[in-house]
């Protein structure tokens, strides 16, 4: 059953869901369409007018994806999801083929094990490294997807024939599916996002790699925080805390915690717990520059003035937000390699305070340049942030400029 379907089954016309929603008509009929798709800030009261758990609606609006057809004419399937379940299960059945290998007398086990490609875990780590790094540097972050399955792929039949000493492998695994997962997030599928998070702790788990866990703890957090779902992504977190508490203290794992408590906090509107975890997250400051590896475990003194600037626009103090902000922006135009994505969400918040302050000149120089480099980049998670912005764009009246960006952002694939 697919969102029309379900709208009707409850009596409800486009016109009254819309009245429901808060939103236009044509908005309800672009999403039954697939033309478009609801923000996260829709997507919850969606689902309760619906009723439906997110994930359930996750499955109604899949429904009305479009399939699209190869130059063949043969089906494509409307989504990616199906293959990264399959990639995740066929991932939990060599785990357990590789167990019972491991103790099975040696030519048994290479005779099961025959035809499958090799590789030792050292290979696997330093591709998983230079493909986070293509990540980084990527200005459309879906491009890396394809590469992400393939080594994946590899990396299961690498796993199927190791006979022993399997920890290193999953610990390259547990890294891998962190990068799926972030390429999932960055197109706004949180439900694939939130699956290779998932499997990426349980993995670390069997590895006994704390800082992998608690690193893949925190990126499921962040999908609680972009559903509005800080309490959650709190209780996460100090789940992810305890696990950085007997992870390695020279790595960067416990203020990363703390910088993401710091954003749930902000979202439960709690100023006092937001500004003791940012304190904590400052503590950053006195590890060794090389003690940040980079790839699965990217948090470091460079992300300490956008990630208090945008919890200060939160609590609205708005001076603090735009000084610290600006100082962030300062930082990325010194460093190379930084992501459009990190100062596509920094211009997106200084666009906030100026529609917090009025000002159409503040809105229109740094959205309109988030809404550029969310173009360059492909980013949804830079676009979803602008939309959220959108929403508010109406306070300018009819300004014919702050309505043409509000068209530029409309026409951002979000994913």
């Amino acid at each position: 059953m697919g969102l029309a379907e379900r709208r009707k089954a409850l009596g409800y016309s486009q016109e009254h869901m819309a009245e429901l929603l808060g939103v236009d008509r044509t908005t309800v009929g672009r999403w039954e369409c697939a033309k478009t798709a609801p923000q996260p800030h829709q997507r919850l009261r969606l689902a309760e007018v619906l009723g439906l758990g997110l994930t359930e609606l996750d499955v109604v609006l899949r429904v009305a994806e479009p399939q699209r057809t190869s130059v063949s004419g043969s089906a494509v399937p409307r989504s990616q999801e199906e293959s990264d379940e399959m990639i995740r299960r066929e991932f939990l059945r060599v785990l357990a083929m590789s167990g019972a290998l491991a103790a099975l007398p040696g030519e048994e086990a290479a005779a099961l094990a025959e035809g499958a490609r090799r590789g030792t875990a050292e290979d696997f780590t330093r591709m998983n490294a230079h493909l986070w790094q293509v990540y980084q540097l990527a200005r459309s972050k879906g491009s890396v997807r394809p590469v992400v399955r393939d080594q994946l792929e590899t990396l299961n039949e690498a796993l199927s024939a190791a006979k022993g000493g399997v920890q290193p492998y999953l610990r390259a695994a547990a890294d891998l599916f962190q990068l799926a997962g972030e390429v999932a997030f960055d197109a706004n599928r949180y439900s694939d996002a939130a699956g290779a998070y998932a499997m990426a702790a349980s993995v670390s788990r069997d590895a006994h790699a704390y800082d992998l866990w608690a690193c893949a703890l925190i990126r499921h957090a962040y999908v609680d925080v972009a559903e509005h779902r800080y309490r959650e992504a709190r209780d996460m977190l100090a789940v992810a805390e305890r696990l950085a508490g007997r992870g390695d203290p020279q790595l960067a794992t416990r203020y990363w915690v703390a910088s993401v408590q710091a954003q749930a906090h902000a979202g439960l509107g709690d100023l006092l717990a937001c500004e003791r975890a940012l304190d904590r997250a400052e503590q950053v400051r006195g590890l060794a520059v090389e003690a940040t590896p980079g790839g699965w475990l990217r948090f470091d003194v460079s992300r300490l003035a956008e990630e208090r600037g945008a919890r200060y626009v939160s609590f609205e103090r708005l001076d603090l937000a735009e000084s610290v902000l600006r100082e962030a922006l300062d930082q990325h135009a010194l460093a190379t390699g930084l992501s459009y994505r990190r100062r596509g969400a920094v211009l997106t918040d200084l666009a906030s305070i100026g529609v917090k302050r009025r000002d159409p000149e503040q809105v229109l120089a740094y959205g309109g340049e988030a809404a550029r480099l969310a173009q360059a980049s492909s980013s949804g998670y830079v676009a979803r942030r602008l939309r959220d912005l959108r929403t508010r764009l109406t306070e300018f009246g009819h300004d014919r400029r702050v309505l043409e960006l509000g068209d530029r952002i409309d026409s951002l694939h979000t994913g």
